[in-house]
């Protein structure tokens, strides 16, 4: 995982170019680099090496004046190599380099054929493509400046000051002049009625242990955040279980306000029973306090969940890269591909419950796949997550609804995911943490921790303040005192009515309190309906 940033169009100055891009140097703190081609076009790219660690540098150059940068791991690029590639001429061992070769072979048609995570942009003389993975697991932006220049980069902060509009790049789509965004992606679980696949308990167990098994492909340490709920447990087992193939020891990671928040305590167990070199962080509310307005810097984002659930999440990854760890599994995805959220609970229909697992799906771009690049990288952390490989979403999305719906059994949220992995012979986890119930990762670190975020946001805005609102931020207007005080450091910081506009809103269906908290569900073990009590978070 990288920084990379484009400009095509002839003018800008090398030096400021350089400048522009160093912003975003903590996403590759390795090696930074920058070619100008020969018709003025600017690349560069800060890099966190991950694969052929000696020689993988970027821009990397094609057979003749082609040029790439890229952001991501390309989890096929063997089988590229030695198939469609293989009268390709290589310069490097990087998985990088096969997206040059497929632009010099295929033209524009190649995406499809990648297997990974990542954003690039290839640029042929006056000619060039930049494009995004399916899911948006790697962040791209794009804009347009005065002199008609096109940017591409990784995050806004080099290019908010720079372009007159600018927005995030859609996944699942690439980009040339020719042609404007291409959506190459189209699965067939984005059509809802397509959900008619029956239930295989043990596909869905053998397409997700592939899915973690190509993203163990490192040349550096690897570990797993693991906070104890049921997705993370699951990625650790798995991911443990081949690594013990090679004789390999996963080390996994958890933070907490203390040793007995939720998730804390549940991770200890898991890391017991699956034997990981298991390494526990402490935060306080006060040192998550003290961060926001560097992590809102990082993150780019003003949502409420996102904030709440990267406060932790990027104590834990300065932890881990402090520990000489570069990659982490995660696990995202799986509670938009089941239904998993508690107010899944309450969809009226079948229809309507598959729907909105698209949907979120769709979306976890804006949200929880933002939180879990930028709040990583802000320490050059990079984080894969298995549940969101092609291959698993082609099979989980379209089994029937109502194998995943909660009343189908009594009530028990992602009860297909939780069976898949119930083998009484060999036990992937132990039965209470298996069959735990869901939180979410800004409550599992301690409930105090959103508790006393909502009070402490409620000394800095005033009654005033909250009630010009809407004056003041007429796009996404803020309605609660926590949503205003994140807004208004967000603006601090990118002003731009463009920034504002590549935002999205968490906000859960079909529940009376629309607070993103797990909590605020009444199915919730422990539901606290004081949560937002003055209405719709955003």
């Amino acid at each position: 995982m990288c920084g990379i940033l484009a400009i095509i169009g002839r003018g800008k100055e090398e030096q400021l170019f350089g400048e522009l891009s160093k912003r975003m140097t903590h996403r590759g703190p390795d090696e930074s680099d920058l070619h100008v081609t020969e018709k003025g076009h600017i690349l560069s790219h800060e890099r966190l090496s991950i694969i052929d660690l000696h020689s993988g540098k970027q821009p990397i150059q094609g057979t003749k004046t082609t040029y790439m940068v890229h952001n991501g791991e390309i989890y096929n690029h063997q089988e590229l190599r030695d198939g469609v590639l293989k009268d390709h001429t290589f310069r490097t061992k990087s998985d990088s380099e096969v997206i040059v070769h497929l632009y010099e072979e295929f033209g524009y048609d190649f995406c499809n054929m990648l297997d990974g995570d990542w954003a690039f942009v290839v640029v042929d003389g006056d000619d060039f493509i930049a494009g995004r993975d399916p899911m948006g697991v790697k962040p791209l932006y794009y804009g347009l400046d005065e002199r008609g220049r096109i940017y591409f980069s990784s995050e806004m902060k080099p290019i908010a000051d720079q372009c007159k509009t600018f927005s995030t790049f859609p996944p699942g789509h690439y980009y040339t002049a020719k042609t404007g965004f291409v959506k190459y992606y189209k699965p067939e679980y984005e059509d809802f009625l397509k959900a008619d696949q029956e239930l295989d308990l043990e596909l869905i167990r053998e397409t997700l242990t592939e899915a973690t098994r190509k993203r163990l492909m490192s040349d550096v340490p690897i570990g797993v955040l693991l906070s104890g709920g049921l997705d993370s447990s699951l990625t650790s087992a798995i991911a443990c279980r081949l690594l013990a193939e090679s004789g390999k020891k996963l080390q996994s990671f958890s933070i907490g306000l203390n040793a007995d928040a939720p998730d804390t305590a549940a991770a200890r167990k898991v890391a017991e029973y699956l034997g990981t070199e298991h390494h526990e962080i402490h935060f306080t509310v006060e040192e998550g306090i003290e961060i926001l307005e560097k992590l809102i810097w990082h993150l780019e984002t003003y949502d409420v969940t996102s904030v709440r659930a990267s406060t932790p999440m990027y104590f834990l990854s300065k932890a881990i890269t402090d520990l000489g760890v570069k990659v982490v599994l995660s696990g995202e995805g799986a509670d938009e591909i089941f239904g998993g959220y508690l107010y899944f609970r309450n969809a009226p229909s079948a229809e309507d419950f598959q729907k909105e697992t698209i949907e979120r799906v769709q979306k976890l771009f804006t949200a929880d796949l933002l939180r879990a690049d930028k709040s990583t990288m802000a320490h050059g952390l990079e984080t894969r997550v298995p549940f969101l490989d092609k291959a698993f979403l082609n099979v989980s999305i379209r089994i029937k609804a109502e194998e995943k719906m909660h009343k189908t059994y009594d009530g028990k949220e992602k009860y297909i995911l939780r069976k898949a992995f119930d083998t009484p012979d060999n036990p992937y986890l132990p039965e209470e943490v298996l069959w735990r119930q869901k939180e979410q990762f800004s409550d599992g670190v301690g409930y105090n921790w959103i508790d006393q975020l909502i009070e402490y946001c409620a000394t800095q805005v005033t009654d005033e303040q909250l009630a010009g609102a809407a004056a003041e931020f007429p796009y996404n207007s803020p309605t609660t005192k926590e949503a205003y005080f994140y807004r208004s450091i967000f603006n601090k910081y990118y002003p731009q009515i463009s920034a504002a506009q590549t935002v999205r809103k968490w906000i859960p269906k079909w529940q009376e309190n629309l607070d993103p908290s797990g909590r605020a569900n009444a199915a919730h073990v422990r539901a606290d309906i004081g949560i937002a009590k003055t209405g719709v978070v955003v």
